[in-house]
């Protein structure tokens, strides 16, 4: 299975797949369609050129009108915050969905920025409302799929608002750690395709205490960093960081 860094050299002809044998099916569509349903949803997805690094797959306020999977590279979504600053609320891998915050309305309430070369699946909505309209078990595949995105955003409250600075970045390395292994990829050594400032900004922490933090978990021999390289070393003593409630880990691990 590729790596994040490597699922960016995919050529546009190999992403023309279908849904059916997608090696990501498993994490953007929900377990249990059957192969027709499978069909029909694959009929109404469009796949286009890739992105490139800082372009936009949509802006607030535009209007809403598709649904995206990332197919590979990855994508930040950020939103303006109430004193005219950019901040970052997820990061997005091959798999994952986004664009479902223009569902309380007409029109997006952020911006979704690829962070490297990247290519989606786009699921127009009209065609997306139909299917579901005609198929009742992919109806009730989109409101899990809508529950999951609730449930990331209370995991992302707790993230902010109960942890120190030390447990935020443990807890953002297990996370990618966690999704990595979901997709069959080396769960203890990658590559972050986020720079820290924007890390950071996700956290809600200065870059300098990000930076801080990296060094001296390094110092500490509990990870090595070669850049954006990452290799896990000492997992346990990660977890510990932030305790040994599966509870919090579990919330913590859906929260980018």
């Amino acid at each position: 299975m590729l790596n994040m860094a490597e699922a960016t050299q995919i050529n546009f002809d190999q992403l023309k797949v279908s849904c059916a044998n997608c090696s990501l099916r498993e994490l953007c569509i929900p377990q249990g369609m059957t192969d027709e349903e499978l069909k029909l949803v694959d009929q109404i997805i469009e796949r286009k050129k890739p992105v490139h690094k800082n372009d936009y797959l949509f802006r607030a306020g535009d209007t809403n009108r598709s649904l995206y999977a990332v197919l590979s590279g990855s994508v930040k979504t950020l939103v303006d915050n109430p004193n005219g600053e950019e901040q970052i609320v997820g990061f997005h891998l091959p798999g994952e969905l986004l664009g479902m915050d223009g569902f309380s309305g007409d029109s997006h309430t952020c911006s979704a920025v690829a962070l490297e070369t990247s290519s989606v699946c786009e699921f127009p909505l009209e065609s997306l409302d139909k299917v579901c309209h005609d198929v009742p078990s992919i109806q009730y595949a989109m409101r899990r799929l809508m529950g999951k995105e609730v449930s990331k955003d209370h995991a992302m409250l707790l993230l902010l608002g109960r942890m120190s600075a030390e447990e935020k970045l443990a807890s953002f390395l297990i996370s990618l750690s966690k999704r990595m292994a979901q997709r069959h990829w080396k769960p203890t050594e990658f590559n972050l395709t986020m720079p820290r400032q924007d890390i950071a900004n996700y956290l809600g922490l200065a870059v300098e205490t990000v930076s801080r933090l990296f060094a001296h978990l390094q110092e500490v021999k509990i990870i090595e960093v070669d850049r954006r390289r990452i290799n896990i070393c000492d997992m346990e003593r990660l977890r510990s960081i932030i305790g040994d409630g599966e509870n919090v880990d579990s919330a913590a691990a859906e929260q980018v």
